[in-house]
C-alpha cells in the first residue's frame, strides 16, 4: 500500500479522537498525535486497534509505544505488512 494511501486512511481513523481541530486541517507525517492533535494516551489506544482492523495487522507493544507520529504509524502499518 502506497504512504499516500496509508495516511488516507489514518486520518480517517484518527478524525473521531481529535481534541485541536485546527491541528488536524495540516495532517501530515510530521503530525504528532498527542501534542499536536491533543489525543490522549487512552484514545490511542483505541486508535492502534482501529488501525490494527483497518490494514490486517497486529501492532506489539514496543511498536505501539512508538507509535507518537503520522510518519511512525506509516512506517510501522508498512514493517507490519511486510512481515506478514
Amino acid at each position: 500500500m502506497e504512504t499516500k494511501e496509508i495516511i488516507y486512511c489514518l486520518k480517517k481513523i484518527v478524525k473521531p479522537y481529535v481534541q485541536n481541530d485546527l491541528a488536524f486541517q495540516d495532517f501530515g507525517r510530521d503530525t504528532d498525535f498527542i501534542k499536536d492533535l491533543e489525543i490522549n494516551s487512552a484514545n490511542l489506544v483505541d486508535i492502534v486497534l482501529d488501525v490494527e482492523d483497518e490494514f490486517n495487522i497486529a501492532i506489539d507493544n514496543d511498536s505501539m509505544d512508538n507509535m507518537l507520529t503520522v510518519n511512525d504509524a506509516v512506517e510501522i502499518i508498512k514493517t507490519k505488512q511486510r512481515e506478514q
